[in-house]
């Protein structure tokens, strides 16, 4: 198991260094080196979104399209100093918010409320518990009839049929309260302040 998270904080280390490395290549104007910074995060980001957006097949390559294009209109905010893997995933996750507010996300928030920083890059950063310590604020508002299967079944993967039998509820209410619940859950992120990049005006 050690041999296997050293080998794993290894791989992190050498993607984030490469990364880097193409990035500042291509602000001092690399145009290669930007062609393929901008190509592997293309690649990363359509594996992540997938992952997250199963339910909207078709949103995935314009989300994807329109994340390169911020972090290409945004390059000027990295500073150097940072993980350029952590800066990304910011843009990352905050493309993923304006999507759901656009289109009041119900049916496909159980992919973006497990939000794994590291999916992305394969590393960890503080952005990945700042987005779950907000998740847990907004299941924290719900009712536990809602909380509760949201939780259960889409959080943890559990199956309806096991969180009714544990629960007491039956199935048909575990089934409305995650449709509630995630309803209302939408509701909560359409009304937030919408994020916005380091440097941003």
């Amino acid at each position: 198991m050690e041999r296997h998270s050293s080998d794993g904080d290894s791989t992190q280390a050498q993607t984030e260094q490469t990364l880097r490395n193409l990035m500042l290549a291509g602000l001092d104007g690399d145009a290669a080196a930007y062609r393929r910074f901008l190509q592997q995060l293309g690649t990363r980001l359509r594996s992540f979104y997938r992952r997250r957006l199963s339910g909207w097949p078709d949103d995935v390559e314009d989300l994807v399209q329109d994340t390169l294009l911020a972090i290409h209109n945004q390059r000027h905010t990295y500073q150097p100093g940072q993980p350029v893997t952590a800066w990304v995933h910011a843009i990352a996750r905050y493309k993923t918010i304006d999507l759901l507010r656009a289109r009041q996300a119900r049916e496909a928030l159980h992919d973006p409320l497990d939000d794994d920083a590291n999916a992305l890059f394969d590393t960890s950063d503080s952005d990945a518990a700042e987005t779950r310590r907000d998740l847990d604020q907004l299941l924290a508002t719900l009712p536990e009839r809602q909380r509760v299967p949201i939780e259960q079944v889409k959080l943890e993967g559990r199956s309806v049929a096991d969180v009714a039998r544990e629960t007491g509820m039956s199935e048909s209410a575990v089934k409305i309260g995650i449709h509630r619940g995630l309803k209302a859950l939408a509701a909560r992120i359409a009304a937030m302040p919408k994020p916005r990049a380091k440097g941003s005006p």
